[in-house]
């Protein structure tokens, strides 16, 4: 399963403290804009995502078709291709994207310990 480029996306209460704190750890805004109330940081191949007021808690985040630099990768597992195959395995998804369709699309499972990962395609 390709699940495309990783980041941990961080719930957080001060959009511009949390970009001047991961600055300081040495990341720059690779994405997103503080009006849109969201920023992809990046440091070398390491992807954060910043996001103020749209979800509750912390995500895992993979994006199916997309490399560590937001670039297109041209051997790459839909979305849609990667939520059958956890179905079949019985996985149980909190969201599911609709198989008639193509292109952009997520879903989300949850791990045995709760923790939240979207898989989240953008192309």
């Amino acid at each position: 399963m390709k699940l495309g480029a990783f980041s941990v996306s961080l719930n957080v209460k001060n959009l511009s403290a949390s970009k001047e704190f991961y600055e300081h750890l040495g990341f720059r805004v690779f994405g997103g804009a503080l009006e849109m109330n969201y920023l992809i940081m990046k440091n070398e191949n390491t992807l954060i995502g910043l996001f103020q007021d749209m979800f509750e808690g912390n995500l895992l985040t993979f994006n199916p078709g997309w490399d560590q630099d937001a670039q297109p990768l041209d051997d790459f597992d839909d979305v849609r291709t990667i939520q059958k195959q956890l179905i079949d395995q019985g996985i149980n998804l909190e969201r599911e994207a609709d198989e008639n369709t193509e292109g952009p699309a997520s879903i989300v499972v949850t791990d045995p310990d709760g923790n939240v990962i979207l898989i989240d395609q953008h192309r």
